[in-house]
């Protein structure tokens, strides 16, 4: 691991309920260069144009690659993400989005915070996940 992950764990084990797992921490130390990136949506970064799902997963799966793909021009790999805070416009959203999380970025064992907010910058998006990693010195 880049960084010392303070009491990791799994949400299968937290919210055995809900079918989840994602390797999470309480909290990360870390030192090095910070990557600060702003909240990713589902939307082709070279065009801006929104993908054309309305599936909370699908859009989660645009957001978390474009997270990958900004980090690794950054000069990071996805070992090095510390934070995510993933802000839903519906409850039900948290499932199939924290499902495809697990999915993307097993093993990390980021600290995350999720938020149902009312609405997004644009109606149709469902998801947006912004993102903190430290590049170890």
């Amino acid at each position: 691991m880049a960084h010392t992950r303070i009491r990791p764990f799994n949400t299968r084990d937290t919210y055995p309920e809900q079918r989840l797992s994602n390797d999470l921490a309480q909290a990360v130390v870390a030192r090095g260069a910070t990557v600060f990136l702003r909240g990713q949506c589902p939307q082709d970064l070279d065009t801006g144009a929104d993908i054309d799902s309305h599936d909370p997963a699908v859009q989660a799966r645009r957001v978390v690659a474009n997270i990958l793909q900004l980090l690794s021009e950054a000069g990071a790999r996805p070992e090095h993400l510390c934070r995510l805070v993933i802000y839903l416009t519906d409850v039900r959203h948290r499932e199939p989005v924290y499902r495809t999380l697990g999915e993307m970025l097993p093993g990390i064992h980021y600290v995350s915070t999720g938020l149902v907010v009312v609405a997004l910058a644009r109606p149709n998006w469902l998801v947006e996940i912004d993102a903190t990693a430290v590049i170890p010195e």
